[in-house]
């Protein structure tokens, strides 16, 4: 079993049980090679943020009832792909996040110290 990690090389927090997040739908922000999307970033959701996902083509705020999913409301923890955290950082609206919940695979694509200016748990 492959040992989950964030960021910092401690083990891997949760993000959200509800909603319930993760590509494995598991609560953690844990991305294998098999998670072409790097959802490994713990976003805390923003109603700014949700507004600029939804018109960058990623609706996150729509509920969808087939697949059991409430949709994300302000306030909420997320695990967002981690390409589209990169898009929003270069867009300047990335969101804040939860560097201890954020899974050590997101260092494949953005720098430490950019994602520790985003933390609200340092």
């Amino acid at each position: 079993m492959q040992k989950k990690l964030n960021v910092l090389g401690e083990p891997l927090e949760p993000c959200s049980v509800n909603p319930l997040t993760g590509y494995y739908r598991d609560g953690c922000c844990f991305s294998g090679k098999d998670n072409d999307g790097v959802h490994a970033v713990c976003i805390y959701a923003t109603e700014e943020f949700l507004a600029y996902s939804k018109e960058a083509g990623n609706d996150l705020s729509t509920p969808i009832p087939e697949y059991n999913f409430p949709g994300v409301k302000p306030g909420e923890s997320w695990c967002l792909g981690g390409y589209s955290f990169v898009k929003a950082h270069q867009e300047g609206k990335a969101p804040q996040i939860f560097i201890h919940s954020t899974h050590e695979r997101m260092l494949e694509l953005i720098d430490l110290e950019t994602l520790k200016s985003y933390a609200v748990d340092l």
